[in-house]
């Protein structure tokens, strides 16, 4: 085991760093930082998301003002609720669980939420910010993955990294944190030809495509760190995009999954809560 990142190990130790600077701010500001949370209609997956991170907010001494919307809510009713939000000097945090129904506009609705209160790092502000190498709230998942690095002494500096998957969630933010960090970073997509290849050539592989153990454990090269961000639910459970008990074989560092990547991004996601509220005092 003494190469498997402890993903929810690391997150409880960074949670308590967390709580006593909430509670530090609470008792210098006679409120809580407050983190808003909306969740439109019933996917099962969402709310599973939101509650957990509705109890991650209460063990951490943020506060969580849940919005739970009826799933044929209008975009002007959702757009006036994220007004409402923007302007409460109490919410600190504006979190819109994605995906959202399908009537709604997904963009419109997240450019109009506060960059200052983006904690998921989605808005362009922030994600141009990041771009130009002057981050302010980072999106969250990429974020616990280099804080995943740093406190796991992996070497980034000089090294090939290959990120498969390019959103803007996940792969292109990643990418421009491994730049910042000094790797010579790839992206891979469904497009790329010869994927093994260039996987077998790279020191660090992230995985976020999104399809059960479609990186094979004998693509890994030796001593390599291996970051799957995949959750795939299979008549065997829930498993990511490598295959890990091979990888793991070969990888100097990998995360499980689930217990790795998952725990840290609702860590990111307090912290950003948390490094808001404190901006916004300022």
């Amino acid at each position: 085991m003494g190469n498997i990142i402890d993903g929810k190990g690391l997150a409880q130790k960074k949670r308590a760093l967390i709580k006593e600077k909430a509670i530090t701010f609470t008792r210098a500001n006679g409120r809580p930082p407050g983190l808003a949370v909306i969740l439109a209609g019933d996917d099962p997956a969402s709310t599973i998301y939101v509650r957990n991170k509705k109890q991650a907010c209460e063990k951490t001494g943020v506060h969580s003002y849940d919005h739970h919307l009826a799933t044929d809510i209008t975009q002007g009713e959702l757009l006036a609720l994220i007004e409402r939000l923007n302007d409460d000097s109490k919410v600190d945090g504006i979190l819109v669980q994605l995906p959202l129904p399908s009537h709604l506009n997904e963009k419109e609705i997240l450019l109009k939420i506060d960059p200052a209160k983006d904690v998921d790092g989605f808005h362009p502000y922030n994600l141009g910010r990041l771009l130009m190498g002057d981050p302010a709230l980072m999106p969250c998942t990429p974020r616990g993955i280099m804080y995943m690095l740093q406190e796991y002494g992996a070497s980034i500096d000089g090294k090939d990294a290959i990120i498969i998957g390019r959103s803007n969630i996940v792969g292109k933010p990643m990418a421009i944190m491994l730049m910042m960090a000094h790797a010579t970073v790839s992206i891979a997509h469904s497009h790329t030809r010869d994927l093994a290849r260039k996987i077998s050539g790279s020191d660090i592989v992230v995985a976020a495509i999104g399809k059960a153990h479609m990186i094979k454990g004998d693509w890994i090269k030796e001593d390599a760190v291996v970051i799957d961000v995949g959750m795939n639910r299979t008549e065997k459970g829930l498993v990511g995009d490598v295959e890990f008990d091979q990888a793991k074989k070969r990888a100097s560092l990998i995360t499980p999954v689930p217990g790795g990547v998952g725990p840290m991004t609702i860590t990111m996601l307090l912290e950003n809560t948390l490094i808001a509220a404190q901006e916004h005092i300022k």
